[in-house]
């Protein structure tokens, strides 16, 4: 009877309980329910422990963890195989974590709860979001459901007084827009999962441990204060959502021109036996390319090598470098068991020895369909038959490369994604699959019964802007809205082209087909004509003004021109007459564009102008002169007298000229003036009576001739 009696009440605790949360989802379908709690550093970590162990006790590499592993107890990580995270092991990200762990441990435990929890959860029960608080010990069995309530900030917080136990193929579902972000478990003893269940959310053990059995599933995080945690065969990851950060992946290389090949070698034969498929262009650029049926292949087969494979090689070097000094985020430290379903998210990642694939390595972009995905292999890299590289949450083998410091085999029926970019050989079986590149800067590439499948993104080339006509020995600059791009020349006897500039320099006349590559490989191609130059103007190279010089070109059907028409103008005919002084340009243009150039000086020409002042001067006296003009020299033409800065200085009586001199590089002009020197007048006594009656006439003489007579009075 009491028996009946016990198992008559949890059965009136249970359906009341299930009673209670449909109620919660009519009467509450927007609430909320508190604050979203703040985990800080901690919000990196899948597995933390503020002071104990942490122990993967079974097969290393059967555990698949995204999220950082701690422990802030020195020693204390052991048994882990490759995780895609970070292992930190007592170092100043664990000491943040200490902290950070303790705020969210006291903001979980002040929630004020709003319902209380049974002994017992599970078998199907629904809960809305909300505060839950159970005073003692939770055994979590069967499905338990959280919903939303269509509200992706629903916060679930469950307060557990003692120990936290999931039975085996237990399930924690989310639906209604729950999100496992937003969703903790505060716990006050030992959490332990049995075998194959699954549980959803932030779980804090507080002074216990944590111990996850086979097959266990975490959407989320599981974190001890100052206990161990112990895992085996467990998948685990942290939740996205809720501002966690969006994973996008380093910064692709840009493929320029190599992008158009799916099977290429820098330095080694490239090779293939039946039935070999490629899409894409396929080539060495040190030796014959054999094997590969044109029918077979979606590109161009390049044998021998040429142009583009020149192109590519120096392109791949680019890419590798760039690849190979990339800084690495995660340090996958098990190379030799490499697979096994380990999954990865966009991030560079290292595998520091001879790297061996089996079976299944999953890349999962998390939803962002242009995170970018770096793996790098220190030595060879090798797969087992029917291994697989799979892409889920939208990656896209374009976004995913495999640097390879090494040799790179493919066996049997695999399925490989991405770009390998390789130091060494790389051999491809029967019955493989490459969604991507096989590329080597120093190998032979063996493709055997193979099929390479390069597709890069579909693109059309932009327009090449800049004048396509350019004269021998002169210089176009062509330009693309794609900018960083590479430009090459397919006649280089024609013209030239600076790779990264786009300026070209005509060589010979003809047309040359210059091609521009973008960084996503989009394909500009235009023709280029390169015409005659004109040849050189001859005649001299200085006029004066006011005077004409004749220019002559052997060419023909050209014009004539003047850079500045205001100091020398030129006829059609090439008469250049010098205007004023200085310098100008005559060009010679011919209708294909081409040009020669001829540069001129206008010199001035003399012009000494006119002597002004007076003509005669007096022995013992100085005469002052002027000229219209200045720069000149003054001279005298005889000896009658001497002349300085203008004055006159006689030196004998006569007559003389006076010299104005200006000289250019046009010659010299001379004004003249014709002056008279005069010598002293001598006094002489004037001879006669001194008296003369009105009416009557006086005589006087003088012993001197060529005075005037005047009166005083």
């Amino acid at each position: 009877m009491r028996e009946f009696f016990c198992v008559s009440m949890q059965f009136i605790l249970r359906k009341l309980f299930n009673a209670v949360a449909v109620f919660m989802l009519i009467a509450a379908p927007t609430t909320n329910y508190g604050q979203t709690p703040i985990l800080g550093t901690v919000a990196n970590y899948v597995l933390f422990t503020t002071n104990g162990a942490m122990t993967n006790s079974g097969v290393g590499h059967l555990t698949h963890l995204t999220g950082n592993v701690g422990s802030n107890l020195p020693g204390a990580i052991s048994g882990f195989g490759n995780v895609d995270g970070q292992m930190h092991d007592f170092d100043i990200s664990t000491g943040q974590a200490v902290t950070d762990l303790g705020i969210l441990y006291t903001q979980l435990d002040t929630a004020i709860p709003a319902f209380v929890l049974p002994g017992t959860m599970g078998g199907g029960d629904t809960l809305l979001p909300g505060v839950y608080n159970a005073p003692a010990a939770i055994a979590l069995s069967g499905n338990l459901v959280l919903n939303g309530n269509g509200n992706a900030n629903a916060l679930f917080i469950f307060q557990i007084a003692g120990p936290l136990s999931i039975a085996s193929l237990s399930r924690v579902i989310l639906t209604n827009g729950a999100l496992a972000c937003n969703v903790f478990w505060k716990v006050e003893g030992l959490v332990s999962m049995a075998s194959a269940a699954s549980i959803r959310g932030t779980v804090v053990a507080h002074n216990a441990a944590i111990s996850l059995n086979a097959l266990d599933t975490v959407e989320g995080r599981m974190l001890s204060i100052n206990g161990a945690v112990s895992v085996t065969q467990l998948m685990a990851y942290t939740p996205i959502g809720c501002g966690s950060t969006l994973l996008t992946g380093p910064a692709a290389p840009a493929w320029v021109s190599v992008g158009r090949f799916g099977v290429f070698s820098s330095i080694g034969a490239v090779t293939a036996t039946p039935i070999t498929y490629v899409n894409g262009d396929v080539g060495s650029n040190s030796t014959i390319t054999t094997g590969f049926d044109p029918l077979d292949v979606t590109g161009i087969i390049h044998t021998p090598p040429d142009a583009a494979t020149a192109s590519a090689a120096s392109d791949l070097t680019i890419i590798y470098n760039y690849l190979n000094l990339m800084p690495y985020d995660i340090n996958l430290v098990d190379p030799a068991n490499f697979g096994f379903g380990l999954v990865l998210t966009p991030h560079t990642y290292l595998l520091g020895a001879a790297t061996t694939l089996t079976d299944t390595v999953y890349l999962n972009a998390e939803g962002d369909a242009s995170a970018v995905f770096v793996i790098q292999v220190t030595g060879q890299f090798l797969t087992g038959t029917l291994s697989n590289i799979k892409l889920i949450n939208g990656t896209q083998s374009k976004n995913v490369y495999w640097l390879i410091n090494g040799a790179v085999h493919i066996f049997d029926n695999s399925m490989f994604n991405g770009q390998i970019v390789a130091a060494g050989a790389i051999t491809l079986n029967t019955g493989d699959t490459l969604n991507g590149r096989a590329l080597t800067i120093n190998g032979a590439i063996a493709i055997n019964g193979s099929y390479v499948n390069n597709i890069p993104a579909p693109c059309t080339g932009q327009p090449i802007s800049g004048t396509l006509q350019v004269c021998v020995g002169a210089t176009s600059t062509l330009g693309s809205t794609d900018t960083g791009g590479k430009w090459t020349s397919s006649n280089l006897l024609v013209a030239t082209i600076d790779s990264a500039t786009g300026i070209s320099t005509g060589v010979a006349t003809g047309i040359d087909t210059v091609t521009y590559i973008s960084l996503s490989g989009c394909t500009s191609i235009a023709p280029l004509t390169v015409n005659a130059a004109a040849a050189p103007i001859t005649g001299p190279s200085t006029v004066c003004t006011m005077r004409t010089v004749t220019l002559g070109d052997t060419s023909t059907g050209g014009s004539w021109s003047s850079s500045d028409t205001l100091k020398a103008s030129v006829t059609l005919l090439g008469d250049v007459k010098g205007k004023s002084a200085g310098l100008v340009t005559i060009a010679y243009l011919l209708p294909t564009g081409c040009s020669a150039t001829h540069a001129m000086t206008v010199n001035t020409s003399a012009n000494a102008g006119s002597i002004t002042g007076l003509t005669q001067v007096c022995m013992g006296s100085t005469l002052s002169l002027n000229d219209t003009t200045s720069g000149g020299n003054w001279t005298m033409t005889n000896a009658n007298a001497t002349i300085a800065a203008g004055t006159v200085t006689p030196a004998a009586p006569g007559n003389d000229t006076v010299r104005y001199i200006v000289t250019t590089a046009c010659g010299n002009d001379t004004a003249t003036l014709g002056i008279t020197i005069n010598p002293i007048p001598v006094s002489v006594p004037i001879i006669g009576l001194t008296q003369v009656c009105l009416g009557s006439t006086l005589s006087l003489t003088n012993a001197a001739s060529g005075g005037n007579w005047t009166m005083t009075n």
